[in-house]
């Protein structure tokens, strides 16, 4: 594998703390968000225009459906169903409980349309200032088309890291406080995962943060206050890592003609003057990605 070009901003938005990547392949356009300005970004990587949509708490995290023109979106105490051409948004079944004292953060749809949304001790306020997080009150779910909630873990510091590989065999999923990505072994006629066990753990820069899988099997795993995303082998073993010019690397996802183009998203807290901190990057790649799973969305939705 090599980088062909890059790392380039290509959109200099300064989030605060920019998360959930997304690339919406029939727009040629990628969708993020900005957690604590309560954000959501549409890059369109033809023109290179940025438009920004506004929420009413945080966003973590934006995912195709089976509908091209609207999206899940995962919001600090619930998920939605949005189109963004005309705002219109409806709920899903789904409320967190124990909201605002925990949030909702990563998410992702798996191979067979569920949602799989991971939550944290909640950090930010109503007013859109920060507070300490910490603890252990994250737990994963599991959200299917038919509504129906299921919890697979429980006791996690801050949920981030939800990916599946080419074969659909394997789920990924990590805990930024305990510096852990571990790996699961994914049930893909029930959407089960068991056989617990760890991948990617103790790396000593930074925290893992969001991750991709790409048609290789490689995971890309970016390393919040860690300036770097590493290439992770199916084995475990460091592939490669690829050195960011900043130091808040918060996830990534590929896009572009033939997925080749892998856009990463960063975040300006506590980057002390970063010029780019925040921005939205490219990176050129000779490696294809995978193309995004999507949320089936429930019939009754309307």
């Amino acid at each position: 594998m090599k980088i062909v070009s890059g790392p380039t901003c290509v959109a200099q938005v300064g989030d605060f703390c920019g998360e959930g990547a997304v690339w919406h392949a029939p727009e040629f356009a990628l969708y993020w968000t900005d957690i604590n300005r309560f954000l959501i970004h549409r890059y369109d990587a033809g023109s290179h225009d940025v438009e920004t949509w506004e929420f009413s708490e945080p966003v973590t995290a934006v995912n195709m459906t089976t509908r091209d023109d609207t999206l899940a979106v995962v919001l600090g105490s619930r998920v939605i169903l949005w189109e963004p051409r005309t705002g219109r948004e409806f709920p899903t079944a789904f409320q967190l409980s124990g909201w605002p004292h925990v949030r909702l953060n990563d998410a992702r749809p798996d191979p067979r349309g569920s949602l799989w949304l991971g939550s944290m001790r909640n950090n930010v306020n109503p007013d859109k200032t920060t507070r300490s997080t910490g603890g252990t009150d994250g737990v994963l779910y599991r959200l299917d088309p038919d509504g129906s909630i299921s919890e697979w873990r429980a006791n996690l510091g801050v949920s981030n890291t939800v990916a599946w590989s080419p074969d659909q065999t394997r789920f990924y999923f990590g805990d930024s406080l305990a510096n852990s990505v571990r790996c699961y072994d994914y049930n893909v006629i029930d959407g089960s995962i068991s056989g617990e066990r760890p991948f990617f753990e103790g790396f000593p820069r930074g925290v893992p943060d969001g991750s991709t899988v790409d048609a290789e099997g490689y995971l890309w795993n970016c390393r919040f206050y860690g300036g770097c995303i590493v290439r992770v082998a199916p084995d475990g073993t460091i592939d490669t890592v690829i050195e960011m010019p900043i130091s808040n690397v918060t996830t990534c996802t590929f896009g572009g003609k033939d997925l080749h183009t892998l856009y990463v998203t960063s975040a300006s807290a506590e980057s002390h003057g970063e010029d780019l901190a925040g921005g939205l990057f490219a990176i050129e790649t000779d490696v294809c990605g995978q193309a995004e799973n999507r949320f089936s969305i429930p019939e009754q939705a309307s």
